[in-house]
């Protein structure tokens, strides 16, 4: 690896070097990281994950997963946003997620806020596209430097503004640009990166919400 943050993998393809080699993080790199997400359960469930990422390693979060998925109904909100102090219990006890019970009890209190969100707005993901930078608004050029240097954007910042308001929690500006760049409502794949043309290409072809 050089300064540059890509990697070349045993494949030949250069790769932002983050993935660490680890087969299902490259995995999440090549084929879900950064590609535009307009599902309304996979918004959801990405800004919830988020929130339990907060001081952990996404790796940590990712190999959990499933796990998480199945505690909270697959991150339907509409049935999560029905959880009771028995669901919260359960998950509590559950050792096969983050047992954070902040974090557990604001999935649920976002799963309500979701419900508010889909009903002012048509969809979530028309909510967040809304938010999606202009190209005035993005570097001139995505390197490692840059990404280090912007853990969080103006864009993020109000987007988390805007959610705490709306009565969200475990949504702030670092978290939100890390959902963000997940869900591809920007294209963080380094300069070099092989991913980044075909994010790129997605991103063109995609009928907004």
């Amino acid at each position: 690896m050089s300064g540059t943050g890509i990697i070349t993998g045993e494949d030949g393809r250069d790769r932002c070097s983050w993935h660490g080699g680890l087969p299902e993080y490259l995995r999440y790199h090549d084929e879900e990281w950064g590609r535009p997400v307009t599902d309304d359960i996979r918004l959801f469930e990405k800004i919830c994950l988020e929130g339990f990422q907060s001081g952990l390693s996404w790796l940590t979060i990712l190999r959990k997963r499933e796990n998480f998925r199945a505690a909270f109904a697959g991150f339907d909100f509409e049935k999560v946003a029905l959880f009771d102090d028995a669901d919260i219990e359960r998950c509590v006890a559950d050792a096969g997620i983050i047992r954070h019970r902040g974090k557990i009890v604001s999935t649920i209190n976002n799963a309500r806020r979701a419900i508010d969100l889909r009903g002012e707005f048509g969809s979530l993901a028309h909510y967040f596209w809304t938010y999606e930078p202009r190209p005035e608004e993005r570097p001139a050029r995505v390197d490692r430097e840059t990404i280090a240097a912007n853990p969080t954007t103006p864009v993020s910042v109000r987007i988390s503004k805007d959610l705490k308001k709306r009565g969200w929690t475990f949504v702030g500006p670092t978290t939100v640009y890390a959902f963000m760049q997940a869900m591809g409502l920007v294209n963080d794949h380094l300069e070099g990166c092989y991913c980044r043309h075909d994010v790129e290409a997605m991103r063109a072809a995609l009928v907004r919400p």
